[in-house]
């Protein structure tokens, strides 16, 4: 009796303290420092480049090649973009909603999808809507069931060309990167979660594309097998992270130079590519500031990456691209409450922009 005392107590203390913290994290404030603190604190693990008016205002790490997550999302949209301006995809043709379900991975994205849904519920006609809706809830929702759809539909050797007339160098391969929650089903079923992480590691890129070319054609196929992800622990979920297309901040702030300036894509692909790049604009307060902004983060457990640009009324014109990785789960909750108000202050303040280049200059 005694002992079942003691494990009731403990219990309710655990509650209690679970309680507590959440208490303490919903009092959280956004702060831009927080995120500046963090990139200063953890130099090996961060990086950022900022170019205001062309010039370089803060460069850390900007050759580090680092997990991308949804960030990688930006190049899809230039080439949808690029080839909705060429007439080879109809932005208002129409998609099936059960052609994008296939590739929908049941709680892997934080409620994405089932969120963008709910946001075009006025949109669908016979279970079918446009294909720049698909578009943009990749962006705005960060839908990954919708990428996985438009990667197949551009082309995957189409998209990956894209980088190399956008001139990026630093850059893995794109590839499906939902198919790739499944490799572990696919080709390790029976490994122990002990081994499964090194077996995973094991895998050449070549391999690993591989396996998910040939999963995402099951995923088309085959309505069910979205539905099992199999056995994915912790440390096998680092190795998927770990292995998403990667580039650098350097490259990310001539990607979103190109789409800040108004002379390097055609002007109907431009046209497009805002649709679904800049719904910060819709906001009038943003508005009243703004010439036009867009941008894209992304996020595993355990990285946070951002990339953004913008121009405001007075013509001051702003790059930014920053990455996180191998981030601690606390700091993995308290971040992402910041990012926004980082980026604010950096477009509005010159004083914290001033104090980015004093802390992290070039």
């Amino acid at each position: 009796a005694m002992i079942k005392k003691v494990l009731i107590i403990v219990a309710i203390l655990t509650v209690l303290l679970i309680a507590a913290a959440a208490y303490a994290y919903s009092k959280v404030s956004p702060s831009a420092d927080r995120i500046l603190n963090y990139i200063s604190d953890h130099p090996e693990t961060s990086a950022i480049q900022l170019i205001r008016n062309g010039e370089i205002i803060a460069s850390h790490n900007p050759d580090k090649m680092m997990s991308l997550a949804s960030t990688v999302k930006i190049i899809i949209a230039i080439e949808y973009a690029m080839q909705a301006a060429a007439g080879d995809v109809d932005p208002d043709q129409q998609v099936a909603l059960l052609d994008l379900e296939h590739y929908y991975a049941p709680r892997t994205d934080g409620g994405a999808h089932p969120a963008w849904l709910r946001s075009v519920k006025d949109k669908i006609t016979q279970d079918s809507i446009a294909l720049r809706q698909v578009a943009l809830g990749m962006i705005r929702y960060s839908s990954n069931a919708n990428t996985e759809y438009l990667c197949e539909l551009l082309g995957l050797d189409r998209i990956n060309q894209r980088l190399d007339s956008l001139e990026v160098k630093d850059h893995t391969p794109i590839y499906y990167i939902v198919s790739a929650l499944y490799v572990s089903k696919e080709l390790f079923p029976d490994a122990s979660d002990a081994d499964l992480a090194d077996q995973l590691r094991s895998l050449s890129a070549e391999e690993y594309v591989a396996a998910t070319t040939s999963i995402h054609q099951k995923l088309r196929a085959d309505t069910s097998y979205r539905k099992d992800l199999g056995n994915l622990p912790l440390e096998a979920r680092r190795v998927w992270s770990d292995r998403l297309p990667a580039s650098t901040v350097s490259e990310y702030t001539d990607i979103m130079a190109l789409l800040n300036s108004s002379t390097h894509l055609p002007v109907k692909a431009q046209t497009y590519l805002r649709e679904i790049m800049e719904s910060v604009m819709a906001n009038p307060v943003n508005q009243s500031w703004l010439k036009h902004s867009g941008g894209k983060g992304g996020s595993t457990e355990f990285v946070l990456t951002k990339s953004l640009y913008a121009t405001d009324k007075e013509g001051n014109t702003t790059e930014l691209a920053y990455f996180m990785e191998d981030i601690a789960p606390l700091s993995m909750q308290l971040l992402p409450i910041s990012m926004n108000e980082f980026e604010l202050q950096i477009l509005r303040s010159e004083e914290f922009v001033q104090q980015i280049s004093d802390k992290i200059g070039n």
